[in-house]
């Protein structure tokens, strides 16, 4: 699609969300994170009708010397600032929804 999002992923059966996290963006990324609070959630429609409970929450790297490593299902990934991420082509809602659950840094 060539939109910028953030990593994530569907749970595998019995898999918690913290658990599903940390797998997902070392997957995505390469990068071992500690999880944070929930940050928000949003529902988006799916193929076929289904709705998509999306659930995101804010993390930390575990170890600042790890250098983010695009996967095999992303071309690029990189740390942006919250103006940075404002000019890119991103998924629809993700500016709205990370502002609106505080998980920014401030401008």
């Amino acid at each position: 699609m060539g939109l910028w999002s953030i990593p994530g992923g569907r749970l595998e059966p019995g898999e918690s969300d913290a658990d599903g996290l940390r797998r997902e963006v070392l997957e995505e990324t390469g990068l071992r994170v500690r999880v944070g609070r929930l940050a928000g959630t949003v529902e988006r429609p799916g193929p076929g009708g289904v709705t998509y409970e999306i659930r995101d929450y804010l993390a930390t790297v575990s170890d600042p010397g790890d250098v983010a490593e695009a996967g095999d299902d992303a071309a690029d990934v990189r740390w942006c600032t919250r103006d940075e991420l404002a000019r890119l082509p991103l998924t629809e809602g993700l500016l709205e929804s990370l502002t609106e659950w505080r998980a920014l840094p401030p401008p």
